[in-house]
């Protein structure tokens, strides 16, 4: 069963806080948690995340970006990157995390660039693939709880 789920990105600013929003609306029943490997601790979400958020109806303007620990990572049932280099850091450094880190363009094999500093479309194109990979996250979570 799948209880607890963690996001990874970067900086926790832009991607992780973005399916973390989807993954949160989607799956109210799960506990869902974001950080970052390199967090800009105590940071808000990127404007252009909560403005992409808020057009779908999701608040994530009290969203603060907090540093990966150990404690998620045991905690977590599931762990979702957003590239292929995050998951091997994560699968290095966690030995615990074996079997249960996927880059959450897993199933379609993408990586999800970094939108960080850069102008709205490109946040648009970003937060296109985070939905395609929460989609069909949650299909295999429904085929698996």
């Amino acid at each position: 069963m799948i209880h607890n789920i963690l996001v990874i990105c970067i900086g926790n600013i832009c991607r992780s806080p973005i399916a973390e929003g989807l993954l949160k609306r989607a799956l109210p029943e799960k506990r869902v948690y974001s950080a970052g490997i390199g967090a800009m601790i105590g940071y808000p979400a990127d404007p252009f995340a909560v403005q992409l958020m808020q057009e779908l109806g999701i608040d994530i303007s009290a969203h603060r970006a907090q540093s990966l620990a150990s404690w998620m990572v045991s905690e977590a049932d599931i762990i979702l990157t957003m590239d292929q280099e995050q998951k091997r850091f994560i699968e290095q450094k966690y030995s615990t995390s074996k079997g249960k880190v996927f880059r959450l363009g897993e199933f379609s094999k993408y990586d999800i660039p970094d939108p960080y500093q850069q102008d709205l479309a490109v946040f648009r194109q970003t937060y296109t693939l985070i939905a395609q990979g929460v989609d069909a996250l949650i299909e295999r979570i429904a085929h698996i709880n």
